[in-house]
């Protein structure tokens, strides 16, 4: 009986056997991706062949082109850099439009506030 051969006691050979699986993205890559769910802290979350990236500032139902900022063992984070298909700020846009057409009357300053009240 060797003793020397097995090492692995308590590791999972799930997956590979070293757990070093090539990752589906590279640093410095661009690549489009739906952007499915946020994470907790309001980052969008995509996946690429399972592998996830966090999207700074991207919403759920987005498709948007990303560049990839750092690769981690578990996850990827990148920056958008273009949307297709952008629904939340659209609307957004709709309320800029709409303030900019009803803000041509003035809002009462602090100082008229108080010429009316004495």
């Amino acid at each position: 009986m060797s003793y020397g051969q097995r090492r692995d006691f308590g590791r999972s050979n799930f997956g590979s056997p070293r757990g070093f699986a090539p990752k589906p993205v590279e640093v410095g890559k661009e690549y489009e991706v739906d952007v499915t769910e946020t994470s907790r802290r309001g980052d969008g979350v995509a996946r690429i062949q399972g592998f996830v990236i966090f999207v700074a500032g991207a919403r759920a139902g987005q498709k948007v082109k990303v560049k990839i900022t750092n690769v981690s063992s578990r996850f990827a984070n990148a920056e958008p850099i273009s949307s297709g298909t952008d629904e939340a700020p659209a609307q957004s846009t709709e309320t800029t439009e709409t303030t900019e057409s009803t803000g041509s009357t003035e809002q009462p300053t602090a100082e008229s506030t108080e010429q009316t009240d004495s």
